[in-house]
């Protein structure tokens, strides 16, 4: 029996398949365990520095499966969430690359990761209200941070769905692709800021997640600490001295 979730390397990128393409990659408990172990795996591993989240067989996931939750099974984790990480996501950038479906918990995985890219004929919704079901899973609160809160009204209250092109008009979506080609365009952008200092790459996240959680205010006062940390690194000094003898910088991470 195929690993519902496959991994592979590319670099410095962690590629995590869904690999349950015949259920168009619904999300069950062993899926959840299996991405709350990678999330750990990809924040941990020093050689990593981007993960890319996706779904194998032309499908990114349909959501929760409902035979599983018919029989009493729930796709999260304790402290963790959806998916094992939509209430934890990892440190790391993390990137969803989407081809077709990314409905209801498929959306909310979506919504968790960082960036999105997306197929232009992908579909993304929150179908929940069309089974007297709440989209509980960080969809109802990540997406009237990403486009107009009336606009995600109206896409939770009808259950609508919107394809990429319309989702990247909203600013749902940071960059779409051809059919077939979102993990390409995925890897692309994963290689464009894996060049980039680490620390300084999880850091702008870390501070950008506070805006979400903190009024501005307080965001000041909490980016102090982060913002020294990256300051007194290895790495900024040799960002600076790359930069003035003209050469690539050699990030080590420290």
């Amino acid at each position: 029996m195929p690993d519902v979730l496959s991994q592979s390397r590319h670099g410095d990128v962690l590629v995590m398949t869904i690999n349950r393409p015949e259920k168009r990659n619904a999300l069950n408990y062993e899926v959840s365990v299996e991405l709350a172990a990678a999330m750990d795996t990809l924040d941990s591993d020093p050689d990593l520095r981007v993960g890319i989240l996706t779904g194998a067989g032309g499908s990114f996931s349909a959501g929760m499966d409902l035979k599983a939750f018919g029989e009493g099974q729930l796709p999260m984790i304790d402290g963790r969430g959806l998916a094992g990480f939509v209430e934890a996501p990892p440190k790391k950038p993390l990137i969803a690359a989407v081809e077709g479906f990314a409905l209801a918990g498929g959306f909310e995985v979506a919504l968790a990761c960082d960036i999105i890219v997306a197929s232009r004929t992908a579909s993304f919704g929150l179908p929940e209200a069309k089974r007297s079901l709440l989209a509980a899973g960080g969809g109802l609160i990540r997406l009237p941070l990403r486009i107009p809160p009336n606009i995600a009204k109206e896409l939770a209250m009808t259950g609508a769905s919107i394809d990429g092109e319309q989702a990247a008009r909203l600013g749902v979506v940071n960059r779409l692709a051809d059919p077939g080609g979102a993990l390409e365009a995925a890897l692309t952008l994963a290689g464009e800021i894996a060049a980039n200092g680490p620390l300084g790459v999880t850091a702008a996240k870390a501070v950008i997640d506070l805006t979400s959680e903190h009024p501005e205010s307080e965001v000041w006062k909490l980016q102090i600490p982060i913002n020294d940390a990256v300051a007194g690194s290895e790495d900024a000094k040799e960002g600076a001295a790359a930069f003035v003898e003209k050469r690539e910088p050699v990030w080590t991470g420290r």
